[in-house]
């Protein structure tokens, strides 16, 4: 299953498979071959999988009922910067009891927290850590969001779907990256200031690659303004910034900044 997880789950039905989170591509084969009704049917069974079984396996819950609103919650928050409080008061829920619980769903895989990297570099860097739904799918099932509102193309849909793009992206990234034997440090950068990068990765070796995810198809000038300040401020240490956005085109957009287009992920 490990080798060929798309060969595994390609036979009669019901293919029954145990243990799944040792080999989490299956999940990826399993909804590569699901209709939206089914796909849907299929998120809404894990989570609550995970949260009757894997969560109640690592602790002895309060307010367990209030958990399922909790995760909601947290997906409407996925590539922000996380906040506890907020979530908690809008589940219903005791700030530590809903920070409690942040630990369980992260510990089952059900969201990952990305800290802040780089509060040496500036002082009005942030520590804070952003959240992201570790699948970008069932992010967008937590939150409702369907390819029928994508189309209608209203400005609040068109936010969680930029949320959702960097939310995928940055996970492919950091898969990606473990691959990597001399990745150090792996994070986000905030300042004070407004400036903000999505994904940072710092080598053994201080050299720095950072990521920025743009949900248009053209990249502009001002777009760069976050990767060109962090350029300067890092100097030499800086080895490349790159504007990942939904064109077509790769190209060179200054000293060592680039523009490319998300699908070369896999290219």
């Amino acid at each position: 299953m490990l080798a060929d997880p798309d060969t595994f789950v390609d036979g009669p039905s019901p293919v029954c498979i145990d243990e799944y989170q040792h080999v989490p591509a299956v999940l990826d084969a399993i909804k590569a071959q699901l209709n939206p009704a089914t796909r849907n049917r299929w998120f809404d069974d894990y989570v609550e999988l995970v949260l009757e079984r894997d969560v109640r396996e690592l602790s002895r819950l309060r307010q367990r009922e209030q958990l399922p609103a909790l995760l909601r919650r947290l997906a409407a928050q996925t590539a922000g910067v996380l906040n506890v409080t907020r979530a908690a008061g809008e589940a219903g829920l005791e700030r530590t009891t809903a920070a409690d619980y942040v630990k369980l769903l992260e510990a089952v895989f059900l969201i990952m927290r990305l800290p802040a990297w780089g509060t040496t570099v500036r002082a009005r860097a942030t520590s804070a850590p952003k959240i992201h739904v570790v699948d970008a799918g069932l992010a967008a099932r937590l939150l409702g969001l369907t390819a029928e509102k994508l189309a209608r193309r209203d400005a609040s849909s068109l936010s969680q779907f930029g949320h959702l793009l960097e939310t995928f992206v940055v996970g492919e990234l950091i898969r990606q990256a473990s691959w990597q034997q001399e990745i150090a440090a792996i994070g986000h950068w905030r300042t004070y200031d407004g400036d903000e990068i999505d994904l940072v990765l710092e080598r053994d070796d201080g050299g720095v690659l950072a990521f920025e995810v743009k949900a248009a198809g053209q990249v502009s000038g001002r777009d760069m303004r976050h990767l060109r300040k962090l350029r300067d401020a890092l100097g030499e240490r800086f080895l490349a910034g790159v504007a990942l956005y939904t064109g077509t085109r790769a190209y060179g957009f200054e000293d060592r900044l680039h523009v490319m287009p998300i699908d070369q992920l896999w290219k």
